[in-house]
């Protein structure tokens, strides 16, 4: 008999186009491997181009989050030469960066512990909450080697100070100092997360589906940028366009009418 393959996550499209991944490997802690890349960034591009889906919630099964990279594939990776290297390390960049481009909201509920690249998914979502249990480690240099594909994400969470601290130490990062430094928004109880999910879900299912992807869009081109005139006339042009828009409209009718904006769930 042809022994089944467990799944790396479970996909669902709920009610509200709400799409949630939950990593299902918690026996082994939701670590990643080859196939778990390629597969969650497949999921991601299907989700992104699927016109039913609002936003993207990420869950795990067991005790923790992510565990980051796969002993079993480590201990591959580390009998390859450098190309073969490269293509898994290329492989796992295009992962994050799938996920922190993805042009939807996305919101992770964290468990329970994060380590290496399970703390860069965390960073790569545009919202994360955190249970009390969890706890995030980068992880990288007790082995000999560096978070280097998720270190853009990281940085951009935490900041360049911290990140020297935590990538340089490997320390354990308490979940109330990842709040602290911006990694997670929220801390709550292990029973109260699905609950604030749920919230932030209903909150983001009240804003306008092409004005949060643009949001999304404005941030990314503003950073760090000067405030001079070419970004005021960029972002003077981007909210003109968007206030004449279908959607524009509609939400302005919306409030004025004092009634549910169209794209509202019922």
């Amino acid at each position: 008999m042809k022994a089944m393959i467990q799944p790396y996550f479970l996909e669902e499209i709920g009610a509200g186009g709400i799409a949630r991944i939950t990593f299902v490997r918690g026996d082994r802690h939701n670590a990643f491997n080859d196939a778990f890349i390629a597969e969650l960034t497949t999921a991601l591009r299907g989700l992104e181009s699927d016109a039913r889906v609002r936003a993207v919630v990420f869950a795990a099964e067991g005790k923790s989050f992510s565990a980051g990279a796969d002993l079993k594939w480590m201990r591959a990776m580390a009998a390859y030469g450098e190309a073969e290297n490269l293509a898994d390390a290329q492989a796992l960049a295009e992962l994050m960066r799938t996920l922190d481009c993805f042009s939807k909201p996305t919101l992770a509920l964290v468990q329970g512990p994060a380590y290496g690249g399970g703390v860069g998914l965390v960073a790569c979502c545009d919202i994360a909450v955190a249970s009390e249990a969890a706890n995030f480690t980068l992880s990288e240099v007790r082995l000999g080697l560096l978070p280097a594909v998720i270190s853009p994400y990281v940085v951009a969470a935490i900041g360049a100070r911290a990140a020297r601290r935590y990538c340089i130490t490997a320390e354990r990062i308490s979940v109330w100092e990842a709040q602290r430094l911006g990694l997670v928004h929220e801390v709550v109880a292990p029973s109260d997360l699905e609950a604030c999910g749920r919230r932030l879900v209903d909150a983001i299912l009240s804003g306008g589906p092409k004005a949060q992807s643009e949001s999304k869009a404005l941030i990314a081109k503003v950073v760090g940028r000067p405030i001079d005139d070419a970004l005021i006339e960029e972002t003077a042009r981007s909210i003109a366009r968007i206030r004449v828009s279908p959607e524009g409209q509609e939400g302005l009718a919306a409030f004025f009418e004092k009634r549910p904006a169209a794209w509202v769930p019922e």
